[in-house]
């Protein structure tokens, strides 16, 4: 077997990235899809997110161009917690001084890891409005101004974000495509999910140029490049107004704002559609692609699975690339599970499933009740348990939003940025 690492890693900064592009043969056949399913697992890369990338990239300029000084500079940044764990970690091998600003829904996990890693990490109101001193985007301008040597790198607006994934993430999944087995080695369509917009923006921007390039060489060499144009997929969450709608409350981490970060290009050709999920949908394939797949995904990369389907399903040109044998659909997933293991939506699900028809025959060889409810009591937790978690919040219905012309101004926090392409608003839309 080969290793895509050679010899000894000088440090935990070797490991960002380099993550493996994973079929999801039995999702698509659950599905009946004949399209090939790829998922982009970035869990693998040594913070456990995707957001590692950025944080690297982020770090590594602003100290090339003098604004990030060793021993003089303390990092601020407010995060959703997966850019503050990259930043964190990079700090701890760096040696800067880190504090997080972090909204209180982030789960316990991210700011147990944050604080492992030697971040200060401060809390704030997650019904902050974004431009509110009480946010943690306000909470973090505040230190930075009142503590010397504070920086804010600024995921939202740092062009690194994106840039990170033109020149990384996209190289490494056309790496994997070429050295593949696959009859057909190009993208036909990739769906990631949108929080600072800075991984779709990136991907995007790459595959078209790599697009572009490609049929230029065609052409030169005299011959017909058949290709057709692939598709970009943005998935967004119900409550978040990237994809359209209102604000509103929603549980899954990592994607979705109530303003429109500076990276993020949402027009075309840059995003062709976008698709939005509740947290039923999200949670509910999180737990799927664990079962089926055995890979220990998060919430967002269940919402970016959950939205793939839907756009598969729903979408006139999703709906032919799922019957298209040689169409490959790439998937980013953001990042695993590590990080939301106490979340009551993980737990009722894991916890409180159906038993299988196993677990019955076992209860029935041990003449007692095996169930994991029957197992915390007889361990003597005071484990409560909260049935229907996920169901708490209600949702409206995600739907599918192709992109014409989106204009938007930045920062813009009110308003639609989304104009549907001469048809109705989808159905989780107002």
């Amino acid at each position: 077997m080969t290793n895509h690492w050679h010899g000894i890693l000088p440090s935990a900064l070797s490991a960002v990235g380099q993550t493996p592009l994973v079929a999801l043969t039995r999702l698509a056949q659950q599905e009946g899809l004949q399209c090939t399913l790829l998922g982009k697992a970035e869990c693998f890369s040594v913070g456990g997110s995707v957001k590692d990338r950025i944080a690297r990239r982020m770090i590594e300029r602003a100290e090339a161009d003098g604004r990030l000084v060793p021993g003089e500079s303390v990092i601020i940044e407010p995060t959703s917690g997966n850019t503050g764990i990259g930043l964190a970690l990079i700090s701890a091998v760096k040696g800067y001084r880190c504090i997080i600003t972090l909204p209180d829904k982030m789960s316990r996990e991210k700011e147990a890891t944050l604080r492992a890693l030697g971040a200060e990490v401060i809390r704030t109101p997650t019904a902050a409005a974004w431009d509110s001193e009480e946010s943690h985007i306000g909470v973090a301008k505040k230190l930075r101004d009142a503590i010397p040597g504070g920086i804010i790198l600024d995921q939202y607006s740092n062009e690194n974000n994106p840039l990170a994934h033109y020149y990384e993430t996209y190289e490494e999944i056309k790496h994997s495509l070429t050295t593949s087995d696959l009859a057909n080695k190009r993208i036909a369509a990739l769906v990631a999910g949108a929080g600072t917009g800075g991984t779709i923006t990136g991907l995007s921007r790459a595959l078209r140029d790599d697009q572009e390039r490609q049929h230029r060489d065609a052409q030169e060499d005299g011959e017909v490049d058949g290709t057709q144009r692939a598709v970009v997929v943005a998935v967004d969450p119900v409550g978040s107004i990237l994809g359209g709608g209102e604000v509103g409350p929603y549980q899954v981490e990592g994607i979705g704002y109530d303003f429109v970060p500076k990276v993020l290009d949402p027009e075309k050709p840059n995003i062709d559609c976008w698709v939005k999920t509740n947290d039923d949908e999200a949670f509910a394939m999180v737990h799927r692609v664990i079962r089926t797949e055995g890979l220990l995904v998060g919430g967002s990369s269940g919402a970016a699975l959950a939205g793939t389907m839907k756009f598969l399903r729903e979408d006139p040109v999703g709906k032919k690339l799922a019957q298209q044998k040689d169409a490959n659909i790439v998937v980013i997933l953001p990042d695993g599970i590590r990080n939301y293991i106490s979340k009551e939506w993980f737990l009722d699900g894991s916890l409180h499933a159906p038993p299988s028809n196993l677990a019955h025959e076992i209860a029935h060889i041990l003449n007692r009740d095996i169930t994991p409810a029957s197992s915390v009591k007889q361990n003597g937790s005071n484990h409560h348990h909260v049935n229907g978690a996920a169901g708490k919040v209600a949702h409206e219905q995600g739907g599918i939003v192709h992109v014409d012309h989106v204009k938007v101004r930045e920062g813009e926090s009110g308003g639609d940025p989304c104009v549907a392409a001469g048809e109705s608003r989808g159905a989780g839309e107002k």
